[in-house]
């Protein structure tokens, strides 16, 4: 098992750590470190294309976090909930057309709560200090890197 060193971990003036995940082990060490710094009450905004690996990473994060149960997309459901050292919140809001639905739904209540929310294809308008996880897909057969990881909001120590 290979595990990213000093090089592929980035951190530039903003604030932002890009992460070079090289394969399913990396982006798992990656949800690990994440998940040791959470205590609840976090919002994690997770952004990227179709197939990026939004849900791949969440179950990272959620076995990090203690979860026992097998974590499957909420795209039909809009919301998921887990238990584990702390509540997960999994919500996949590719089919919410307008925010309002969100409302509706009651799934802003979930922002407030003492658990961990790991939104994918966001429409909240006002998350309150949110971990933000670009994840892009890129092919760099140089150093075998097929996930970027570009993170905010959270203090990593990788």
């Amino acid at each position: 098992m290979r595990f990213l060193i000093s090089m592929d971990k980035i951190v530039n003036n903003n604030g932002v750590v890009e992460y070079c995940s090289h394969g399913l082990e990396d982006t798992a060490y990656l949800a690990q470190k994440i998940a040791e710094r959470l205590n609840g009450g976090e919002v994690i905004l997770l952004n990227g294309q179709l197939g990026a690996g939004k849900t791949a990473f969440t179950k990272c994060l959620a076995k990090s976090l203690g979860v026992k149960e097998t974590v499957t997309s909420p795209t039909f459901a809009f919301m998921k909930e887990y238990d584990g050292r702390l509540p997960l919140y999994h919500f996949d809001l590719y089919r919410v057309v307008e925010e309002d639905e969100l409302y509706e739904l009651g799934l802003n209540e979930y922002l407030y709560m003492d658990g961990v929310c790991v939104v994918e294809w966001n429409k909240f308008d006002d998350v309150p200090d949110p971990i933000i996880i670009d994840v892009t897909t890129i092919d760099d057969s140089l150093n075998g890197c097929d996930r970027l990881f570009r993170i905010r909001g959270i203090d990593l120590n990788l």
